[in-house]
């Protein structure tokens, strides 16, 4: 299996037309660039983002031109480190246009959604991401097959259903 990684994988969120969509699972990610930020973060130091700049640059490009990008993340009650330092890095996201909500991971399991992350570009582009034991991106196997990607579709629409927008979730 081919897995798309660099500046292919980010093509992908230069050339889709109207939406992605993201379901992060995980409850922590092996991302090099967070690691300075993240440890700061649980020394309660304010981390920098300007790790996150080349992120958030290229999103809001897109919905400065009215693409919408939304995630759905599964929380752990309680929530593990990583998964609170998403949710403070969140605003930085919601600035650059991203739209993300969170569905508390017994919640996703009761409604039978995948276990693994997924991108979906457009309703009609799967981007099934892969990950080492560490947590560590290892590429994007990109499935175009219709019966699958409808699947995913109804997946996403369920956990979109069902999330909490962030504001709501951090008053709650």
């Amino acid at each position: 299996m081919d897995l798309l990684t660099g500046d292919d994988f980010t093509d992908l969120f230069r050339t889709f037309e109207h939406t992605a969509f993201r379901l992060e699972t995980r409850a922590a990610y092996g991302i090099p660039e967070e690691d300075e930020p993240f440890q700061r973060f649980l020394r309660g130091e304010e981390p920098p983002s300007d790790w996150l700049r080349p992120w958030l640059d290229l999103i809001t490009e897109q919905t400065r031109q009215g693409k919408r990008v939304e995630r759905v993340r599964l929380i752990d009650e309680p929530p593990s480190d990583y998964l609170r330092f998403e949710v403070w890095s969140t605003p930085l996201n919601l600035q650059a246009g991203e739209d993300i909500r969170y569905l508390p991971r017994r919640r996703a399991l009761e409604l039978q959604l995948p276990k693994y992350d997924y991108w979906l570009f457009d309703s009609r582009r799967l981007a099934m991401m892969h990950f080492d034991h560490a947590g560590r991106f290892q590429g994007a196997e990109i499935v175009e097959d219709p019966r699958t990607v409808v699947q995913h579709a109804y997946w996403r629409d369920t956990a979109w259903h069902y999330a909490t927008p962030y504001q709501a979730f951090v008053e709650s």
